[in-house]
C-alpha cells in the first residue's frame, strides 16, 4: 500500500487491531478507493454489517478526503479460502 494511503489503514486499525489492510486508487485522482480489509472482528456479522463498521470508522474522512469507497471485507479464514 502506498503510504498516501497510511490515513486509511491508520484508521481502520485502531477499530480493527487485528485488521490487515490494503488500499488501491481506482481512479488516480486518490479519493475513489478500493479498500479490502480482512479482520476477525468480522466473524458472525453479516456483510452489511461489515461494511457498516467500516463506513462509520471512515466517516470523516468520507466527509472530506474520500469521496468513494469500494468495500470487500473477509475474516483471516474465509480470506485464506478465497486467496488459497
Amino acid at each position: 500500500m502506498s503510504n498516501q494511503f497510511q490515513f486509511v489503514e491508520d484508521i481502520i486499525k485502531a477499530g480493527l487491531p487485528d485488521a490487515h489492510v490494503m488500499v488501491e486508487d481506482m481512479t488516480g485522482t486518490r479519493d475513489h478507493l478500493a479498500i479490502t480489509v480482512v479482520s476477525d472482528a468480522f466473524e458472525g456479522k453479516m456483510l452489511f454489517q461489515q461494511h457498516q463498521l467500516l463506513m462509520t470508522l471512515l466517516k470523516d474522512e468520507l466527509k472530506t478526503r474520500i469521496h468513494a469507497v469500494k468495500l470487500e471485507t473477509f475474516t483471516k479464514a474465509k480470506y485464506a479460502q478465497a486467496k488459497g
